[in-house]
């Protein structure tokens, strides 16, 4: 079985009480909501990774303001070609703040669109379980930088 490590930086901006999500195309088809943010590249700093994410898919520009926690994930992943993938996703949270840009939509990218959405109301959205996860980061604000049980 073949081995992956993804390491990932996210951005939980919110502004007036309303949280900044980019929309991604679920598996199955339809779509759900995510924090800006993914993959590293290589040798990249994740606090960069960030700031390069949220520019990608909000058009925004931002600053990562504190490290609110990280996330660790392990799964595996079915057999594809005779290996299936036991795969271990890392991904911090960065609470950031906007500070220039403007909102517009990623081309050609893992996202489509990038949206405001009441704090209050993001547990009627479709999202990602992070979205979840960052919430409670947020609201938590754990010393050692993990939650327990999530809530969106």
């Amino acid at each position: 079985m073949r081995k992956k490590l993804r390491v990932a930086a996210y951005a939980l901006c919110v502004r007036d009480g309303q949280l900044l999500l980019a929309r991604s195309p679920a598996p199955g088809g339809g779509f759900e909501w995510v924090l800006p943010g993914g993959g590293m590249e290589h040798g990249e700093d994740p606090y960069d990774t960030v700031v390069r994410e949220v520019e990608e898919e909000t058009g925004y520009l931002a600053e990562p303001t504190a490290l609110l926690g990280i996330d660790s994930s392990r799964r595996v992943l079915p057999a594809r070609f005779g290996r299936g993938v036991d795969h271990h996703g890392v991904r911090l949270v960065y609470e950031a703040r906007v500070t220039g840009g403007e909102l517009r939509f990623e081309a050609d990218g893992s996202t489509d669109m990038a949206a405001w959405h009441p704090v209050a109301a993001v547990s009627e959205l479709t999202c990602v379980s992070m979205v979840g996860k960052g919430l409670a980061m947020w609201r938590e604000r754990p010393a050692a930088g993990r939650i327990g049980a999530v809530r969106k």
